[in-house]
């Protein structure tokens, strides 16, 4: 059992510690929710661990700060605001010697992981194209706090919804080479309304479309295109496989709880039982991805 304490009581904090009450692999003794109170956790010898849910611009000070403790570090995304500061906070945890891991709950759903392991497996051919959707009503019940604000949440929907969608993406067709995007705003003031739409050029030669809307109904849809086929992702446990003179396969895989899941990976790492399975790589392809976006947003 590893023992960690969880930084930011907001929803996703709370919600992390519901996950984690169910596991026998990681529990939260301790949870704070301000800095004198991290400060204390840094001190305490029966903490291994520390989760972050905490304002994203905190993230390169308090991951670094952490592993200059020698606890290992779960970090929501986005794990910074630059690609350069998340390259600080991977080298910090790696002169350290601690584990670093992402909080990217979507690469944990069955369907997810059937996706990737579909394109992996060579069975659509060349991937040629990727799209993806994420949009939900969640920021109708935000009224204040530091997720409205600009510079914790850059552009619009984005940070907040769109990036899962993104990482989806580079999780099947790796860095992103080129991005053209654009961010509509109908509504400023809170709760906002806006989409975002990005265009994308990945070094593998693929193309990719993004969108994201603020707010609207929950949709999730991730489609992966290639010379054999087609895979479409629209929910955690619901695939449909589509082949050349064949009937569309739906695939149900059996669902799990994400965050669980995350957490229980992130305590296997620890102990060296298996590698977190978003890699430094994979993380700064996301990075460079996220950072290329919102140059492109202006």
């Amino acid at each position: 059992m590893v023992n960690a304490a969880m930084v930011g009581l907001g929803r996703w904090g709370k919600s992390l510690m519901a996950a984690a009450a169910k596991s026998e692999r990681i529990a939260f003794p301790k949870a704070v929710d301000d800095a004198p109170g991290f400060a204390e956790i840094l001190k305490d010898a029966a903490i291994q661990a520390v989760v972050l849910a905490t304002p994203h611009s905190l993230h390169r000070e308090q991951v670094i700060a952490a592993a200059a403790a020698g606890k290992h570090v779960f970090c929501e995304k986005p794990l910074a605001l630059t690609l350069a500061d998340a390259r600080a906070v991977i080298d910090a945890c790696r002169q350290a010697d601690v584990r670093l891991a992402v909080g990217q709950n979507r690469r944990f759903w069955p369907a997810m992981v059937a996706l990737r392991r579909l394109v992996g497996d060579g069975r659509l051919g060349r991937v040629l194209h990727v799209e993806g959707h994420n949009s939900n009503e969640n920021s109708n019940r935000v009224t204040g706090g530091w997720r409205t604000l600009e510079r914790e949440s850059p552009g619009g929907g984005f940070t907040g919804a769109g990036l899962h969608a993104l990482d989806a993406m580079v999780s099947v067709c790796g860095p992103v080479r080129r991005v053209h995007a654009q961010l509509l705003r109908y509504r400023e003031e809170i709760p906002p309304l806006d989409a975002m739409s990005a265009l994308y050029e990945f070094e593998s030669g693929a193309s990719g479309l993004l969108a994201t809307v603020r707010a609207t109904p929950f949709y999730w849809r991730v489609h992966a295109f290639g010379t054999l086929g087609s895979v479409e992702v629209l929910g955690e446990t619901e695939l449909l496989v589509r082949r050349a003179g064949a009937a569309p396969q739906k695939i149900v895989p059996e669902p799990v709880d994400s965050l669980r899941a995350e957490l229980e990976a992130f305590a296997d790492a620890i102990e060296g039982r298996a590698p977190y399975p978003i890699g430094e790589a994979q993380i700064l392809a996301t990075m460079g991805a996220f950072e290329a976006t919102l140059r492109a947003l202006g």
